[in-house]
Protein backbone atom coordinates (compact mmCIF):
# COMPACT_ATOMS: atom_id res chain seq x y z
CA UNK A 1 0.00 0.00 0.00
CA UNK A 2 1.35 3.08 -0.73
CA UNK A 3 2.60 5.62 2.05
CA UNK A 4 2.54 9.04 0.31
CA UNK A 5 0.44 10.46 -2.47
CA UNK A 6 1.70 12.35 -5.93
CA UNK A 7 1.00 15.67 -3.81
CA UNK A 8 2.63 14.62 -0.92
CA UNK A 9 5.55 14.27 -3.10
CA UNK A 10 5.10 17.76 -4.86
CA UNK A 11 4.60 19.50 -1.78
CA UNK A 12 7.77 18.31 -0.18
CA UNK A 13 9.61 18.79 -3.78
CA UNK A 14 8.39 22.67 -3.43
CA UNK A 15 9.78 22.66 0.14
CA UNK A 16 13.46 21.19 -1.08
CA UNK A 17 12.86 24.08 -4.26
CA UNK A 18 12.64 26.56 -1.56
CA UNK A 19 15.70 24.65 0.12
CA UNK A 20 18.15 25.26 -2.78
CA UNK A 21 17.00 28.91 -3.62
CA UNK A 22 18.40 29.99 -0.27
CA UNK A 23 21.55 28.13 -0.61
CA UNK A 24 24.84 30.58 -1.08
CA UNK A 25 24.93 29.09 -4.96
CA UNK A 26 22.21 30.63 -5.89
CA UNK A 27 22.31 33.40 -3.68
CA UNK A 28 25.73 34.45 -5.68
CA UNK A 29 24.17 33.40 -9.26
CA UNK A 30 21.37 36.32 -8.20
CA UNK A 31 23.87 39.27 -6.85
CA UNK A 32 26.04 38.51 -10.06
CA UNK A 33 22.86 38.62 -12.53
CA UNK A 34 21.50 41.86 -10.45
CA UNK A 35 25.17 43.30 -10.94
CA UNK A 36 25.32 42.56 -14.88
CA UNK A 37 21.71 44.52 -15.21
CA UNK A 38 23.00 47.29 -13.39
CA UNK A 39 26.41 47.66 -15.77
CA UNK A 40 25.64 50.04 -17.90
CA UNK A 41 28.73 49.00 -20.88
CA UNK A 42 26.87 45.07 -20.47
CA UNK A 43 23.27 46.45 -21.48
CA UNK A 44 24.87 48.72 -24.27
CA UNK A 45 26.90 45.27 -25.77
CA UNK A 46 23.72 43.08 -24.95
CA UNK A 47 21.48 46.13 -27.04
CA UNK A 48 24.14 46.39 -29.84
CA UNK A 49 23.90 42.37 -30.48
CA UNK A 50 20.12 42.67 -30.37
CA UNK A 51 20.52 44.91 -33.01
CA UNK A 52 22.99 42.95 -35.08
CA UNK A 53 21.05 39.72 -35.04
CA UNK A 54 18.11 41.68 -36.28
CA UNK A 55 20.63 42.75 -39.33
CA UNK A 56 21.83 39.73 -39.91
CA UNK A 57 18.38 37.84 -39.84
CA UNK A 58 17.53 40.26 -42.80
CA UNK A 59 20.72 40.04 -44.47
CA UNK A 60 20.69 35.75 -44.26
CA UNK A 61 16.54 36.66 -45.63
CA UNK A 62 18.15 38.58 -49.05
CA UNK A 63 20.71 36.58 -49.40
CA UNK A 64 23.99 38.76 -48.39
CA UNK A 65 26.26 36.40 -47.08
CA UNK A 66 29.17 38.59 -47.42
CA UNK A 67 27.56 41.44 -45.09
CA UNK A 68 25.99 38.02 -43.27
CA UNK A 69 29.26 37.10 -42.22
CA UNK A 70 30.56 40.40 -41.27
CA UNK A 71 27.52 40.86 -38.77
CA UNK A 72 28.06 37.76 -37.21
CA UNK A 73 31.89 38.37 -36.36
CA UNK A 74 30.94 41.48 -35.13
CA UNK A 75 28.28 39.79 -32.69
CA UNK A 76 31.15 37.21 -32.48
CA UNK A 77 33.51 40.25 -31.37
CA UNK A 78 31.06 41.19 -28.88
CA UNK A 79 30.16 38.13 -27.25
CA UNK A 80 33.59 37.77 -26.84
CA UNK A 81 34.26 41.05 -25.17
CA UNK A 82 31.22 40.49 -23.06
CA UNK A 83 33.05 37.38 -21.69
CA UNK A 84 36.10 38.36 -20.48
CA UNK A 85 34.08 40.86 -18.17
CA UNK A 86 34.66 39.72 -14.60
CA UNK A 87 31.37 39.91 -13.24
CA UNK A 88 30.04 38.04 -16.47
CA UNK A 89 32.79 35.51 -15.83
CA UNK A 90 31.45 35.32 -12.30
CA UNK A 91 28.19 35.14 -13.36
CA UNK A 92 28.56 32.19 -15.95
CA UNK A 93 30.51 29.86 -13.02
CA UNK A 94 28.00 31.27 -10.34
CA UNK A 95 25.12 29.45 -13.31
CA UNK A 96 27.41 26.40 -13.50
CA UNK A 97 27.19 25.65 -10.02
CA UNK A 98 23.60 26.03 -9.46
CA UNK A 99 23.21 23.29 -12.71
CA UNK A 100 25.24 21.11 -11.12
CA UNK A 101 23.68 21.75 -7.56
CA UNK A 102 20.42 20.62 -9.10
CA UNK A 103 21.72 18.09 -11.24
CA UNK A 104 23.43 16.21 -7.64
CA UNK A 105 20.22 16.40 -6.60
CA UNK A 106 18.24 15.14 -9.33
CA UNK A 107 20.68 12.18 -9.52
CA UNK A 108 20.56 11.70 -5.81
CA UNK A 109 16.21 11.27 -6.30
CA UNK A 110 17.11 9.17 -9.15
CA UNK A 111 19.63 6.93 -7.61
CA UNK A 112 17.62 6.49 -4.28
CA UNK A 113 14.20 5.75 -6.15
CA UNK A 114 15.94 2.81 -8.20
CA UNK A 115 17.72 1.55 -5.23
CA UNK A 116 14.48 1.84 -3.14
CA UNK A 117 12.93 -0.37 -5.75
CA UNK A 118 15.56 -2.72 -6.12
CA UNK A 119 15.55 -3.29 -2.25
CA UNK A 120 11.54 -3.54 -1.91
CA UNK A 121 11.88 -6.56 -4.57
CA UNK A 122 14.58 -8.47 -2.98
CA UNK A 123 16.83 -7.78 -5.72
CA UNK A 124 20.38 -7.24 -6.45
CA UNK A 125 21.81 -3.87 -5.93
CA UNK A 126 25.10 -4.45 -7.17
CA UNK A 127 23.88 -5.80 -10.72
CA UNK A 128 20.79 -3.00 -10.58
CA UNK A 129 18.02 -6.23 -11.19
CA UNK A 130 14.90 -6.05 -9.52
CA UNK A 131 13.81 -8.84 -7.67
CA UNK A 132 11.86 -10.51 -10.28
CA UNK A 133 14.82 -9.70 -12.63
CA UNK A 134 16.91 -11.74 -10.57
CA UNK A 135 14.36 -14.45 -10.25
CA UNK A 136 13.77 -14.49 -13.87
CA UNK A 137 17.60 -14.87 -14.47
CA UNK A 138 18.70 -17.21 -12.06
CA UNK A 139 20.17 -20.45 -13.39
CA UNK A 140 17.36 -23.43 -14.24
CA UNK A 141 14.52 -20.45 -14.46
CA UNK A 142 12.98 -21.34 -18.00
Amino acid sequence: MAKYTKGDIVNRATELAKMIAETEEVDFFKRAEAQINENQKVREMIASIKSLQKQAVNFQHYGKTNALKMVEAKIEAIEKEIDEIPIVQEFKESQTEVNELLQMVSSAISNTVTNEIIESTGGDLLYGQTGSQVKNTAPGSC
